[in-house]
């Protein structure tokens, strides 16, 4: 099914859905929650910060006064808080969409809690983890979903398998866009799994195209100084960021394999739509061999 110019008020009653939107206490995530709770979902807030979190949820509030919210501590780069969340989510009647969008972009070289690289460890490891973990618990939902959260930089990304977790030699963006292919490949084996077994979940992707979020962070304090005043031209607002997000979340003619981003100047901004990766994402033996280094990395092994 063709779905395009989706924005948030393209967004259908969410009545009785449970929606888990990881790193939601800003940015994309932040609006994806806001945008879902004001459709009357019920909406699980994963976030490393129990502070941040409950301002955004006050936030949310201060919109949506009668907003089904509830706090999840989700730490993307610690297995053990990821287990701990799965299990928290255990406790809810049900689960319908997982929402992986929490990530971290071009930061100094770092290692998560259990040795890996931070920007593989968190934006794919993690996301990973957390969605095979929370697979069993999604096949019981309501046209089940998990979407996960890629980037335009995945088109120069390269996985590098000799060298993992970055020993050798590191790069801020090249490692970047690693992990964001990583994020195409895992979506699209997982979809190729799920059909396989006959399953009800759906595995999506999305990408904000360039958004004007807190994952800058770590560029250049002259270069957001400069692109700031300006950042309207050419960048979504983190609003504007989460509407394909919301397309693969909750439209409801969505398909699962179905990848989506903005509609306009070549994906940068704009309404989403169904947009295309680079065929490198799509491909198969890859995709299987990050799929077994990724289980034994976690140790999580999915149940399709």
């Amino acid at each position: 099914m063709t779905i395009s110019n989706f924005t948030d008020k393209d967004v259908p009653d969410q009545s009785g859905r449970v929606f888990f939107v990881t790193g939601a206490n800003s940015g994309l995530g932040y609006e994806t929650a806001k945008a879902l709770a004001g459709k009357c979902a019920r909406v699980l807030m994963g976030c490393r910060s129990d502070a941040k979190a409950k301002v955004a949820m006050e936030t949310i509030r201060e919109t949506h006064p009668e907003a089904d919210l509830r706090f999840i501590p989700l730490d993307l780069g610690d297995l053990q808080s990821i287990h701990d969340a799965a299990k928290l989510v255990e406790t809810e009647p049900r689960l319908d969409v997982l929402v992986n969008n929490a990530g971290i972009m071009m930061p100094p070289r770092g290692e998560t809690a259990d040795g890996f690289e931070s920007q593989f460890g968190v934006n794919h490891l993690g996301t990973f983890a957390f969605t095979g973990l929370l697979l069993d618990k999604l096949a019981k939902g309501r046209e089940p979903r998990v979407v996960i959260t890629s980037s335009m930089a995945h088109r120069s990304g390269q996985i590098d398998f000799d060298d993992i977790n970055a020993e050798n030699s590191y790069s801020r963006w090249g490692r970047y866009a690693m992990s964001k292919l990583a994020n195409l490949l895992h979506m699209y084996e997982l979809d190729r799994r799920l059909r396989a077994a006959g399953s009800p979940i759906m595995a999506l992707a999305c990408h904000p195209g360039v958004a004007d979020t807190e994952l800058a962070r770590n560029f250049p304090g002259f270069l957001v100084s400069l692109i700031r005043p300006v950042s309207g031209l050419f960048m979504n607002s983190a609003a504007q960021g989460a509407w394909p997000t919301l397309a693969a979340a909750a439209a409801a003619d969505a398909e699962s394999g179905q990848y989506f981003g903005p509609s306009r100047n070549g994906e940068w901004v704009g309404p989403a739509r169904e947009v295309q990766p680079r065929s490198k994402a799509k491909k198969i033996k890859p995709a299987k061999r990050l799929w077994t280094v990724s289980e034994q990395m976690t140790g999580v092994k999915y149940t399709v």
